[in-house]
């Protein structure tokens, strides 16, 4: 039996799929069977995954290097008794683990929310009685009867059809209803147009049927999803995969400056506990100890900011990874589309004509030939647009001031066509009420409806081919009856479907006075042909724009979608992904069927190569995103459906729509549009790129105060002088200037043209060679500061209490006025506004309130071994802070030549 679960059922007969179960195809199982197969098979439900329990998910956030760093400071610390500064540094320690395992606990509930796809009841026929039971309780062979309403509770091998449409959008992409039917088809039919299975969490729209039960919970397309996601590597972003490097080059240069500061000083003839306090001041002082909580509250700060933009952040990191994207792989229906059918070309009585207008909104005009038209004067068009609106089940409606359609989507855009026309549903019924009607099925093509009036009519829509098949002459512009002209008909089609569109068919004839039943043999023939009316998903104006925004970054915008070829080649060509095309041209799409061909080599070439992939599995998609990450690309994936998940996982960044979107994939995702508006992506891209600046702009500044402090602690032990700063002071150091300076830095607004900048290369390192030469500068002059007020302090006479004291001052004023240069990495803060950043003067006047405390309150000088200094001292301090923003703004002022800017130029980071 285990193995029958894995046959190609949607290519056997009906009578052989219920013999290799098993199974009765008139009664079903008997209980008995049911009960064996339930201890045999287990629950239908998807098994939950195995994972670190949450204490070793909890350990695993204190594995990176810079935290390794900070609990051996603590250990020092409290070996030493700095009770106070360990606690410290044990809170920030902490801290950010609770956030990261927090964050993670999101991402994991994926697999918990594809079970919960599948609680839901199904109606079975058990020992020829229907019964209604807990999905959950199916089992292989069990016969399901489907009606419309119904979620698809297994996977089925569909028996008997009666006008079933399944909407299978969250496992396929498909955007439209899909029509079922019972005959076998081909063994390499693809999954999305395998029309004789039904599968697990689609959903019935319309129709009925009953299907056998093939396969259950983690044998089921679902289920194998899921074991996607639960196989999918969630990737490190591009900051913790560079904040981690840094951490462990900053840990070897600390380790090395340590051992020789400690073996220098031995040969000096320093004792080894004089030794060890000065390595361990050294340690406290190059630890950038609020590196990891200004890093954490700057991403939150980036959360909000994109909150108030209609994204919703569920992974801190993957703010920054938006501003790192490379390519964008989006799904096309109601992410780039508006995903309400829309119609947009007419043609009756032998003339075409234009539609304008998107969505179910009844705004818009006729036209014809770039010119309005009044349609009363065209019958035939009338004609055409009211056999649209009679031979309808579907209903328009207004709620909270947005149109809605009530039922089948292609149904409500030929009721939102009517209505621009001046045709109102409710007076035309009253007009010509429905008699009888004959429902779409799919052996026929075709619906048709029987309607009273001043004449009684018969109107059908369909197929072209089932249409046109049953008609022996057409209406012409008078809405006179012609001969019909098949080829005529045929080629409009045909121009139709080359720009995507689906092409409907209409047909009436008059029926006899005393006719009040309808039935397919009155629809045989003798149709006299209408016209056509060509309809599409069309895309979203704003995300014609945000495509266009994200081509001017850098950023290639991909569509990756479960829909046809054509019609996505078409979208493509309207929004403009693929620039290689000629403009307004559709772009070459690649199906589902031509990857599956495809080397991985082979498929990375075309990953890179090709803008559309339609008919795609979700297997497909994970296979997409993987080869373009091979090729060094940060790709961020949208997606909606279940079948977008393991991508959306496996994705630098995934982004789930949240008004459309599926629970499977906003679990999955790091970001949730609440708009489903691809041109929130854009705004967020930009979002994540200001955070990046602003956490450059940070490290820049705070490690300039880590350099100065190693620095002046080597040199003192290197010239057998005593230390400067002492541990304690140190920490004082770090932990004020980040909190009261550096987070200034968080909230420093976006620069001008931030999105004209190309995306940072993958691989590049935080901080460039300029930027490493800047804080190598800084450190220096710092140095040169600190080191030598101290030195000439003591000269005239000064304690070392006092002495220290100034020299922590200079660290925190020089601090303070570098910051002021650290606003932007290239421009002045008199290009950017002096008052734009309101925080940068808070915090350096909340810093200078704090050095005040440290020098003359008693309590801080007995904490922190300082001492009161005069007025006068307070001078050469000042002017080293001055020299330093001077030092820097020349820098950058040469920089900017060097690089050929001006004031009007775009800035560079």
């Amino acid at each position: 039996m285990q193995d029958l679960l894995e046959k190609h059922w949607h290519h056997l007969p009906a009578s052989e799929v219920i013999d290799l179960l098993d199974t009765s195809g008139e009664g079903g199982l008997d209980q008995f069977e049911v009960a064996g197969r339930q201890e045999r098979f287990g629950a239908n439900a998807l098994t939950p995954a195995k994972g670190k329990s949450p204490l070793q998910r909890f350990l695993q956030q204190f594995n990176q290097a810079l935290v390794y760093i900070l609990v051996a400071a603590i250990v020092v610390k409290l070996a030493l008794g700095g009770y106070v500064d360990a606690a410290v540094i044990f809170a920030v320690v902490l801290l950010n683990a609770v956030l990261g395992f927090a964050q993670e606990n999101k991402a994991l509930n994926a697999l918990a929310a594809l079970s919960r796809a599948l609680t839901t009841e199904a109606t079975v026929l058990r020992a020829g009685n229907k019964q209604r039971i807990n999905a959950r309780d199916l089992v292989p062979g069990d016969l399901v009867m489907l009606v419309s309403g119904d979620k698809v509770p297994a996977d089925l091998r569909l028996l008997q059809v009666r006008d079933l449409q399944v909407d299978e959008s969250a496992l396929t992409g498909e955007s439209v209803p899909v029509a079922k039917q019972a005959g076998e088809l081909a063994n390499d039919t693809a999954l999305a147009d395998r029309r004789n299975m039904a599968y697990t969490s689609t959903l019935v729209t319309y129709g009925t049927a009953t299907g056998v039960v093939t396969a259950i919970g983690d044998d089921t397309e679902i289920g194998n999803i899921s074991g996607l996601i639960a196989g999918t590597q969630q990737l490190d972003t591009p900051l913790t995969r560079q904040v981690g490097r840094f951490s462990h080059y900053l840990l070897y240069v600390i380790l090395a400056l340590a051992a020789l500061t400690f073996v220098v000083g031995l040969m000096h003839g320093e004792s080894w506990v004089a030794m060890f306090m000065a390595t361990v001041a050294l340690a406290v002082a190059m630890i950038p100890e609020g590196l990891p909580a200004v890093l954490t509250i700057t991403l939150a700060i980036g959360v909000g900011r994109m909150a108030q933009r209609h994204a919703i952040i569920r992974r801190l990191p993957a703010v920054e990874t938006l501003g790192s994207t490379t390519v964008i792989c989006s799904d096309k229906t109601g992410t780039l589309t508006r995903n309400e059918m829309t119609v947009q070309k007419l043609f009756a009585g032998g003339a075409q004509f234009d539609l304008s207008g998107v969505g179910y909104g009844p705004e818009g005009s006729l036209q014809q030939n770039g010119l309005a038209v009044e349609p009363g004067n065209h019958p035939a068009l009338l004609a055409l647009l009211r056999a649209g609106l009679l031979c309808n089940d579907s209903l328009l409606r207004e709620k909270d001031g947005h149109w809605q359609v009530e039922g089948d989507p292609t149904e409500g855009a030929l009721l939102v066509a009517a209505r621009k026309a001046g045709l109102d549903t409710q007076e035309a019924l009253a007009g010509a009420p429905r008699l009888d009607a004959v429902p779409f099925e799919s052996q026929h093509q075709y619906m048709a409806s029987l309607h009273a009036g001043g004449s009684r009519m018969i109107y059908m829509k369909g197929s072209v081919e089932s249409v046109l098949a049953r008609c022996n002459g057409a209406l012409d512009g008078g809405a006179q009856t012609v001969p019909l002209e098949p080829e005529v008909v045929l080629a409009q089609v045909e121009a139709m479907a080359a720009a995507g569109l689906r092409v409907l068919a209409f047909a009436q004839r008059p029926a006899s006075k005393d006719q009040e039943t309808l039935d397919h043999p009155d629809l045989a023939e003798e149709m006299t042909f209408v016209g056509l009316q060509g309809m599409i998903d069309p895309p979203r104006e704003e995300a014609i724009r945000a495509v266009a925004a994200c081509r001017d970054a850098g950023i290639r915008v991909k569509m990756i979608t479960g829909d046809h070829a054509v019609t996505a080649a078409a979208i493509a060509g309207q929004i403009g992904l693929d620039q290689r095309a000629t403009p307004g041209t559709a772009p070459a799409a690649l199906t589902g069927t031509q990857l599956a061909t495809l080397s991985d080599s082979e498929l990375t070439a075309a990953a890179n190569d090709t803008a559309v992939f339609a008919r795609v599995t979700p297997e497909q998609k994970l296979r997409l995103v993987q080869a373009l990450q091979t090729r060094g690309e940060v790709v961020a994936m949208t997606g909606d459906g279940v079948n977008d998940a393991p991508a959306l996982r496996r994705a630098n960044i995934g982004v789930a729509m949240g008004i459309t979107g599926t629970e499977v994939a906003k679990e999955a995702a790091d970001m949730v549009l609440t708009d489903d508006n691809f041109a929130t992506i854009a705004a967020a891209v930009e979002e994540g790129r200001g955070v990046f600046d602003n956490l450059t702009k940070f490290i820049t500044w705070i490690l300039a105060t880590n350099a100065g402090q190693g620095l002046v602690i080597v040199v003192a032990v290197l010239l057998a002088q005593p230390l400067p700063v002492l541990p304690v002071q140190a920490l004082w150091i770090n932990m004020t200037t980040a909190v009261f300076l550096g987070l200034a830095l968080a909230f420093e607004p976006k620069e001008p043209h931030l999105m004209s900048r190309p995306p940072r290369a993958p691989g590049s390192p935080i901080l460039n060679g300029e930027l490493a030469l800047r804080i190598a500068m800084v450190g220096v002059m710092l140095l040169v500061g600190a080191f030598g007020l101290f030195e000439w302090s003591l000269l005239r006479g000064a304690s070392e209490d006092q002495a220290r004291t100034i020299a922590v001052n200079v660290f925190a004023v020089g601090q303070s006025f570098y910051l002021l240069n650290c606003r932007s990495l290239r421009w002045s803060m008199f290009h950017l506004g002096l008052l734009s950043n309101p925080w940068i003067w808070a915090g350096i006047s909340t810093m200078m309130l704090a050095q005040l405390a440290f020098t003359y309150l008693p309590l801080f000088n007995r904490l922190f071994h300082t001492a009161p200094i005069a007025a006068f001292d307070w001078l050469p301090i000042i002017a080293v802070g001055l020299t330093i923003y001077l030092a820097m703004e020349l820098e950058k002022a040469y920089r900017r030549r060097s690089h050929g800017l001006s004031r009007s130029a775009r800035p560079l980071r």
